[in-house]
């Protein structure tokens, strides 16, 4: 894929949502791979999506979530959530 497309296109979503801060396809990269880990996958699958060699790398992405005791889901809540869309 051509790299200077796909920057112009984030630039152009960036521009028409009136976002402003600075988005770049690393800080888009950077978010991308902190709400997969936010959202349950493995730092191993994560090291392997971005291509990090070392996984310590990847744990830098960890810092971020600081989410204490309220950062374990119980099982039981995804049942709830699928009892609340019926």
């Amino acid at each position: 894929m051509d790299e200077a497309l796909v920057q112009r296109a984030l630039a152009t979503a960036v521009r028409e949502t009136g976002l402003t801060i600075r988005v770049t396809c690393h800080t888009s990269r950077h978010s991308f791979a902190t709400h997969l880990l936010a959202n349950g996958y493995d730092i191993r699958t994560l090291q392997e999506l971005l291509g990090h060699i070392d996984v310590r790398t990847t744990m830098i992405y960890m810092n971020v979530l600081i989410r204490g005791g309220k950062g374990v889901r119980s099982p039981a809540d995804g049942l709830i959530q699928g009892f609340q869309r019926n």
